[in-house]
């Protein structure tokens, strides 16, 4: 299946679940009506930042915007072969990410990134009401990552840690394709929620 109709019937499968309007996502995570509609109907290939907004605004990571909705009395597969990850480019700014981890429930999601030379995504901070834990590991090549005020260079093997509750900026400053590994983990709220 294409990655945008997967994408298309994932996004109205949530919202629908929720038993909300396009109207009150909208509200939620400040895309509009519009955009929501032609993202569903599978007219529109939406950019990074839009779909941060539209997974916080759901209460779930960007990475489950991407998970095959399973048929009705179907069970989850523990194993996701290679050449059934959905791969997604970002039209911004040509990044491609894989989701690697199977449909099967696990509270941790994997993703391959492939960041082009020269290129910056930013994500704002979306309230959510899970803390979401992010660590990326440098495969290849290297990145500049920013959270709130903090600006990391990684190289290929480093690691870092973040939770997804301050603005986040990707920049590959080189002039080569970089490659990274994104780990991810919902846990629920331990405390208030802390606003950027």
């Amino acid at each position: 299946m294409d990655v945008n109709q997967r994408l298309a019937r994932r996004l109205k499968s949530l919202r629908e679940g929720r038993g909300w309007s396009l109207d009150a996502l909208a509200a939620r995570s400040g895309v509009s009506r519009s955009n929501i509609s032609l993202i569903e109907r599978g007219q529109s290939s939406p950019t990074a930042s839009v779909l941060d907004k539209l997974s916080a605004g759901l209460g779930v990571t960007l990475a489950s915007l991407f998970e095959e909705t399973p048929h009705a009395g179907e069970a989850a597969s523990p194993l996701a072969r290679v050449a059934d990850q959905p791969m997604w480019t970002d039209p911004g700014s040509g990044y491609r990410r894989r989701n690697v981890s199977p449909a099967v429930r696990s509270p941790i999601q994997l993703v391959d990134v492939r960041f082009p030379a020269g290129q910056r995504v930013a994500y704002e901070a979306s309230a959510r009401d899970e803390e979401v834990h992010q660590q990326v590991w440098m495969i290849d090549g290297a990145m500049s990552v920013t959270v709130g005020d903090t600006t990391w260079r990684l190289d290929a093997g480093d690691c870092t840690a973040m939770t997804l509750d301050a603005p986040i900026v990707f920049h590959n400053p080189g002039t080569r394709e970089a490659r990274y590994l994104v780990a991810l983990v919902t846990l629920p709220r331990s405390g208030p929620r802390r606003l950027s």
